[in-house]
């Protein structure tokens, strides 16, 4: 899917998640330049972040194989998708404990 996404540019260049070459501090060392020429240029500038933690466990996986749908993301691909959202559920095991 990644190569599909990146073939027909439904990713933005300005993702760093999950993409080679692109990371954290990739995203800061750019965020980091755009803000320096802001300021250099006096340039009001307002930045925030917000954390992303759990945000895959609060999208709808319905809208979330629409929105893959609408991308051109269809057949055994978009079905598997689908299953694998469906009824999903997680446990973590710390020695014998559940």
């Amino acid at each position: 899917m990644l190569d599909y996404f990146l073939r027909n540019n439904v990713i933005s260049k300005q993702k760093h998640g999950f993409l080679c070459g692109k990371y954290t501090t990739t995203n800061l060392l750019e965020q980091l330049n755009d803000w320096t020429v802001a300021l250099d240029n006096r340039d009001s500038l307002t930045v925030g972040y917000i954390d992303y933690a759990k945000a895959f466990d609060s999208v709808s996986p319905k809208k979330l194989c629409y929105k893959l749908q609408a991308y051109g993301i269809s057949g055994n691909l978009l079905k598997w998708i689908q299953d694998f959202l469906s009824e999903r559920r997680q446990c973590v095991r710390v020695g014998n404990a559940l």
